[in-house]
C-alpha cells in the first residue's frame, strides 16, 4: 500500500529537479542554490543546444525526449489508459542540430509538459503501486537526463557543493 505523504514528496523532487534547490541548505537532489533544469537549458544558445559528444545525443535531443515523456505522463493523468503503447521513443533522438526558434519551441514545451506534470504530482490521487512506482520513475529519469545535458554542456552545469555563496 502506498505511503499516503508518498505523492507530495515526489513532487517536492521533482520541483527542485526542475526549478532548482534553496540555496539555505534545503536541498536534497541538487547542490544548493543550483538553478534547475529550466533555466540551465534557458542559458543555453541553439549552438549549445546543438552539440553532442563522442556521437552522442545532443542536448536538445535530451531536452525533446524530456518533453515527449512527460507529455506521455500527462497523457496518462488526463486520460488514463497505456499512452506508453504506441510510444515512439526514437523521434527525439533524431534532434541534432537546432535553430534559434527551434531551441526557444524546445525549451517551452518541456516547460510546459514539466509544469503540468508538477501539478499532477501535487494533485492526490488514489495510485497502484505500479502508477506510484512511475510518478517516482519521472523523477529518476529526470534527473538522469539532467546529468546527461550537464556532462555535454558544460555552461549548463549546477554549482559544486560549496561553491556558492
Amino acid at each position: 500500500m502506498p505511503h499516503p505523504d508518498a505523492q507530495p514528496l515526489v513532487a517536492a523532487l521533482f520541483a527542485e529537479l526542475v526549478d532548482g534547490a534553496a540555496s539555505d541548505g534545503g536541498a536534497f537532489v541538487l547542490n544548493s542554490g543550483d538553478i534547475g533544469l529550466l533555466r540551465s537549458l534557458s542559458a543555453l544558445s541553439s549552438g549549445d543546444a546543438s552539440a553532442a559528444v563522442a556521437g552522442g545525443a545532443s542536448v536538445a535531443a535530451h531536452a525533446t525526449h524530456l518533453s515527449y515523456g512527460l507529455s506521455l505522463m500527462n497523457r496518462w493523468a488526463r486520460q488514463g489508459g497505456n499512452p506508453f503503447a504506441d510510444a515512439r521513443w526514437d523521434q527525439a533522438w533524431t534532434t541534432t542540430e537546432v535553430t534559434a526558434r527551434q531551441w526557444e519551441d524546445i525549451q517551452l514545451e518541456l516547460s510546459r509538459e514539466a509544469r503540468d506534470w508538477l501539478a499532477v504530482l501535487g494533485s492526490p490521487r488514489d495510485l497502484s503501486p505500479v502508477e506510484l512506482q512511475g510518478l517516482i520513475a519521472s523523477v529518476a529519469h529526470l534527473a538522469y537526463h539532467l546529468g546527461a545535458i550537464r556532462q555535454i554542456a558544460r555552461t549548463a552545469r549546477g554549482p559544486r557543493e560549496g561553491t556558492f555563496t
